[in-house]
This record gives structure tokens, sequence and C-alpha cells, in this order.
């Protein structure tokens, strides 16, 4: 894993967007970064996540999730926001 990127334990579930939103610092710049249900209900293999497990389930395969997002960075595949989508 980069050490240049970090990912802090921070992280929120957005319900009207049914994505999680965290962040990631790479030489001092915030990058928001979000996973979407369907993505993690795919990671996870399970497609029955409800609302109340769903920061659970992200804690779960958090460090997949983080590999993703770094491997994104890196490769500069923001988004139009500059934001990390993974969809």
């Amino acid at each position: 894993m980069n050490q240049a990127i970090l990912f802090p334990d921070i992280q929120e579930w957005n319900a009207k967007l049914e994505v999680i939103k965290f962040p990631a610092l790479q030489s001092g710049s915030l990058i928001d970064c979000t996973i979407s249900l369907h993505r993690l209900s795919a990671l996870s293999r399970n497609d029955e996540i409800g609302e109340n497990e769903v920061l659970n389930v992200f804690s779960e395969y958090r460090f997949d999730i983080e590999e993703i997002a770094e491997e994104m960075i890196e490769d500069e595949m923001f988004n139009d926001l500059d934001q990390i989508e993974i969809s």
C-alpha cells in the first residue's frame, strides 16, 4: 500500500444517492471518494445489505475498498468533480 495515500477512519452513508462517502489524503490534498451500494453488495456478495448494516459491511471490506480507491487515485481516474467513484 502506498503510504502517500492515507484513508482516515471517516465514512458516511448517503441514502439518497445510495453511496458511502469516505476521504483519502494524498500529499496533503483531500480527495472525496464514494462507493456505491451496488459495488459494495458485489464486493461482499450480499445483495440484501440494509441501511442499518451498510457501514458495518463497509468496515468489514474497508481494506479492499481502500485498495481499489488507491489504484484509481494512482491511475488518476477522477470524475469531473475530481472525486473517485467506485461504482
